[in-house]
């Protein structure tokens, strides 16, 4: 199997750079993947309608797992209705440390009694402004990162486990469905990072987090296990390396948020299929179509041709995170854009999209099928548009919130006139994010593309 490596942007989506993408012949998926209905939609916990609003410390902040699965949802589900800001914070802690800057010794150490009002005040507080006001139907809360500290104590444990009780339930009295995350573990520069004394705390703090959701009725996401057994077995023999491709221990790059984003999206019930096609070049014609159209299929001497036109798009995968498939199977697990082509004469042909070559393989490879979802030439690269456009929607709203709303580091903010050219300048950045926002409802969606196989080289 050769494949053409000239498909993928870089991490700035300009200059082509040379990944190689694994292309998996997937041998009995086609056949799995046929008992994965439209109706498993419902499974999905975003649905039609949703205002999702990820909330967390710098991690969520950083806009890069978030950014995956809101690219995951819009291109899944391409005619849904969805809304997604980012409201992550560094710094902060389930006691909104960073947005009400308490006294962290006047809320961890206080009685339970005394403590309850005090919360209380916070939480309404942080998320009435922050989150609420976005009138959100899905929350996402991602916290415990600095509640553990740099000395974790049974206090810093029972405000972490009131703080997230008392959030939950205020979101649930104003008709918001919340997720509670844990945070992922640290990569200190250890071969054992289950014996971290941090990552300790933080699977204790995250067994807390599970009993707060089972009280309050919500779903809970383990991403700390998940991450850890990756680490775990990257470590063996390279304890140096941050396997997250971030700058630190604590924050993740790419790599780690997409592992981040994989785990999340299973906890929330998000499948496997894209779309499945299945042709046979003896009988001529389209054995199998699922979520796609195959239309004008065309059989020669030398190959075939035909249309495709998708329900839904591949999700898109940043290029630094390509390292992230080979940690962990998220291709097989929420990535599956099939193409099965049976009955060929023995010999190798290559694969064409609108003129772009993007695989050869040969007749007994197209046999068992394949995963074309990051390797798909323009459609790929219509994903990574979509991304790349995610991002910027994200950091329009980053700068409204932060940087205007709340007037910091603003030149402007002395001027006798600040409240007049606050509001100016939130409403220019609310025109500049709605059309970004069409944008994105642009590129989400699928277009028809014309698949040309053959017995030699274009």
């Amino acid at each position: 199997m050769r494949i053409n490596t000239d498909i993928v942007k870089s991490h700035r989506f300009g200059n082509v750079c040379r990944f190689r993408f694994r292309i998996p012949c997937v041998f009995g998926l086609f056949t799995l993947l046929s008992l994965v209905s439209k109706a498993e939609a419902a499974d999905f916990f975003l649905h039609d309608g949703d205002r999702v609003v990820f909330l967390g410390d710098s991690i969520t902040e950083q806009r890069m797992y978030s950014n995956f699965i809101e690219a995951y949802a819009l291109t899944r589900h391409p005619q849904w209705q969805l809304t997604f800001r980012n409201a992550g914070w560094a710094g902060d802690t389930a006691f909104f440390r960073s947005r009400c800057h308490p006294d962290g010794s006047h809320v961890v150490g206080v009685e339970e009694q005394a403590q309850a009002p005090m919360i209380d005040k916070m939480i309404r507080r942080s998320l009435g402004r922050d989150v609420l006001a976005l009138k959100p139907t899905v929350v996402t809360i991602d916290f415990g990162m600095n509640d553990v500290g740099v000395s974790p104590t049974a206090d810093a444990y029972n405000a972490y486990v009131r703080c997230l009780t008392r959030m939950v339930t205020v979101l649930q009295e104003n008709g918001a469905r919340s997720v509670l995350l844990t945070p992922q573990p640290v990569e200190n520069k250890r071969p054992d990072p289950e014996l971290d004394e941090k990552n300790l705390a933080l699977r204790q703090f995250s067994d807390g987090l599970k009993e707060v959701a089972a009280k309050t009725g919500v779903p809970y996401v383990d991403q700390f296990d998940p991450y850890l057994k990756i680490l775990r077995r990257e470590r063996v023999g390279n304890p140096d390396k941050f396997i997250g491709g971030g700058r630190d221990s604590v924050h993740p790059g790419a790599i780690g948020h997409t592992l981040m984003a994989w785990t999340i999206l299973k906890g929330l019930g998000a499948t496997p299929l894209v779309s499945r096609a299945q042709l046979d070049y003896q009988s001529k014609t389209a054995v199998a179509a699922e979520s796609c159209k195959i239309e004008q299929l065309k059989i020669t001497d030398g190959g075939l041709a035909f249309d495709r036109l998708d329900e839904a798009l591949p999700m898109p995968i940043h290029p630094n995170a390509e390292p992230a498939l080979k940690l962990a199977p998220l291709m097989e697990d929420l990535n599956q854009y099939g193409l099965q082509i049976t009955g060929l004469p023995p010999g190798d042909y290559p694969l064409s999209i609108d003129g772009v070559l993007v695989v050869t393989m040969t007749a007994a490879e197209w046999a068992k099928g394949c995963n074309l979802a990051s390797s798909a030439g323009p459609i790929t690269q219509q994903g990574l548009e979509l991304l790349k456009e995610i991002g910027g929607k994200n950091d329009l709203y980053f700068k409204r919130w932060r940087n205007v709303q709340f007037a910091q580091k603003n030149e402007w903010v002395p001027a006798p006139d600040v409240e007049t050219r606050r509001a100016a300048e939130l409403a220019r950045l609310d025109q500049q994010i709605a059309a970004s926002e069409a944008k994105i409802n642009q590129l989400r969606k699928p277009r028809p593309h014309r698949f040309e196989l053959t017995t030699h080289l274009p």
